[in-house]
């Protein structure tokens, strides 16, 4: 059976701290196949605390969400729909608001409650144990890339959800640098869980490549995919048998692309892994990341890789990337022709680089930021 929050508090008040904590992972705006970078982080999330010995984790999730956690229990939550649009996200938040009372009575029989998406849905009762994660504060640091309702919305569901929980999750020292500046959070209640990748998962590639840049990113306006274009085509003056290939989704918000422009959208994982094995290189021209997933994940298949010096990127990519200024299509096109030109230099400078995120340390960390959120509600 398991403990109540009554029952914690009481473990609290005599100094004792569960020997395995019992999370329950609020994840009713999950919707599978649209979320992009924070869906592959929240599936190896819970992949890993399937395995854990300090935590027993439940998911909580909508109707849409319903069988995503697939090495933990799963909660459906019948009374919320979910869904992928706009309008969706808003039913999404009214439905958990007004089953508040019976969804938190659910999820309070767990230790802790964390929302590996950011929203709170519904946002947890002030004497329950709260975990963030808040992936960047990109909302902050460049305004002008949302419109005034999405800037009301992430002040009030990111920031807000912040500044109440008792400990915040977010992707690497860059993001938690942003967060305590902007929000202005005490620096001990915010913990970086770097993501992960399973190199083992990955073949990599170091014979001849195809003659095509790569860049995997969903269609919104910091992933700067028009520079990337114009890169690309002062690429191709060297080299007229250059392509570009696009994958991800929300592409179509790109309008009409040159020819030797291969817009493919939203890919199966096979295709995927073997764009990345068979590009001559990855060129991520983003003008702000959190974290940055391609990058490690072509570093893994063997891809040299360019990147923007923008946000987390230098921080995650080291040595192992050519570094270029984004806002520069001169600047991407040198980065890329020197990433291409230094394959056999970057090939095992990024097999290396890879092996440092792994998504059991990931884990790791989010162990100690449910301890620390367990510990810190205590009366």
């Amino acid at each position: 059976m398991q403990p109540s929050s009554t029952s914690l508090a009481s473990s609290h008040a005599v100094g004792e701290t569960p020997a395995r904590l019992e999370v329950a992972l609020a994840m009713l705006t999950l919707v599978p196949g649209a979320m992009g970078g924070t869906e592959t982080y929240a599936r190896e999330l819970v992949r890993h605390l399937g395995r854990s010995t300090k935590v027993k984790a439940t998911g909580f999730v909508s109707q849409a969400g319903a069988g995503f956690c697939d090495s933990i229990d799963e909660h459906v939550i019948h009374a919320v729909t979910g869904g992928p649009g706009a309008v969706d996200r808003i039913r999404t938040l009214a439905q958990a608001a007004a089953h508040r009372r019976s969804i938190l009575d659910q999820m309070e029989e767990h230790h802790v409650i964390h929302a590996p998406f950011t929203v709170p849905a519904p946002r947890p009762r002030a004497r329950t144990p709260f975990v963030q994660t808040l992936h960047d504060v990109q909302h902050l640091e460049l305004p002008h890339l949302f419109s005034r309702a999405e800037r009301l919305y992430r002040t009030r569901t990111y920031e807000g959800a912040a500044r109440t929980a008792d400990a915040v999750v977010t992707i690497s020292d860059f993001a938690r640098r942003q967060i305590i500046e902007h929000i202005g959070l005490e620096p001990v209640r915010v913990f970086v869980a770097p993501l992960g990748v399973d190199a083992d998962a990955y073949t990599p590639h170091v014979g001849p490549r195809e003659p095509f840049v790569f860049y995997p990113a969903r269609g919104w306006p910091h992933k700067n995919h028009a520079r990337l274009i114009e890169a690309v085509a002062l690429m191709r003056e060297r080299d007229p048998r250059l392509r570009l290939v696009l994958t991800g989704g929300a592409l179509d918000s790109l309008g009409a692309t040159p020819d030797w422009v291969d817009v493919r959208g939203l890919v199966p994982l096979v295709e995927l892994r073997e764009l990345y094995r068979s590009a001559s290189a990855l060129v991520f021209p983003s003008l702000y990341e959190g974290f940055g997933l391609p990058p490690l994940e072509a570093m893994a298949s063997g891809c040299p890789v360019a990147v923007s010096t923008a946000g987390s990127l230098p921080e995650i990519c080291g040595d192992a990337a050519v570094l270029f200024d984004p806002e520069d299509p001169a600047a991407i096109a040198a980065a890329g022709w020197e990433a291409i030109d230094r394959c056999a230099e970057l090939q095992p400078l990024g097999l290396a680089r890879v092996r440092q995120y792994t998504w059991e340390a990931c884990a790791q960390a989010h162990e100690a930021a449910y301890q620390f959120a367990a510990c810190e509600s205590r009366p």
